[in-house]
């Protein structure tokens, strides 16, 4: 069963439950952050930053550590576009399934191979989108702990199971509001179709009005006290 009608009420369910987390933008303001989850894929990435390029968008990348050690050219062809970075853990192990140390220790291995493949210090990575968006209280408090900021989502269509393009494209544009934070993928579930979709999205979401911005200008919209 697809869940991508569910996302929307799951969103409004544990936002305010969970503040210190990022689940979008401002609402008065029609900047939305395009992120993509899982990669970066050999094929798929390029293929994205292709549409990227075209349409001069920036956006926001949930890296994988053991996919930037398998493809570090287009790891650093992502950051040499000036593009957000933020960690997805190194083999996408669900964060509540791991212990504090094996933690701590998959966002550090994804630090040091964001730092090999692209010269970003690790203190300079630290937004963090869970595995699956699953966590708990006692994850995010050692997020906290360790200087990590928590990223979620908004608008999520479920395009890791291809229901296809037109489907993708119609839920976002279904639930993309002032402020969204859109979640797809560039990874091995999704990024076939990822170039094509968002071929099709940016244009019109642009004659929308939006305008598009990384996760990190979010943060800045919203009076979130992380300590």
């Amino acid at each position: 069963m697809q869940l991508a009608p569910l996302f929307p009420i799951i969103y409004r369910l544990l936002q305010p439950s969970f503040p210190n987390c990022l689940w979008g933008g401002d609402g008065n303001k029609k900047a939305i952050a395009l992120t993509f989850d899982d990669g970066p894929h050999p094929q798929y990435t390029p293929q994205v930053l292709a549409v990227l390029d075209r349409y001069q968008i920036p956006a926001s990348f949930f890296w994988l550590g053991a996919c930037v050690n398998r493809s570090p050219e287009i790891a650093a062809s992502v950051c040499d576009r000036g593009h957000w970075i933020g960690l997805h853990g190194y083999d996408h192990r669900s964060f509540p399934m791991l212990s504090p140390t094996d933690l701590k220790d998959s966002l550090e291995k994804t630090q040091a191979a964001i730092y090999h493949a692209c010269n970003i210090q690790p203190e300079q990575v630290r937004d963090v989108r869970p595995p699956n968006g699953l966590f708990t209280p006692a994850t995010l408090k050692l997020l906290l702990q360790w200087n990590y900021r928590a990223v979620m989502w908004s608008v999520v269509p479920e395009d890791w199971v291809r229901p296809g393009v037109t489907t993708v494209v119609q839920r976002v544009l279904q639930q993309v509001k002032n402020g969204s934070l859109i979640v797809l993928h560039d990874g091995v579930c999704g990024g076939e179709d990822v170039a094509a979709t968002i071929e099709i999205l940016i244009p019109q979401l642009l004659r929308q009005g939006y305008h598009f911005v990384t996760v990190d200008a979010l943060w800045t919209q919203i009076p979130i006290n992380l300590v």
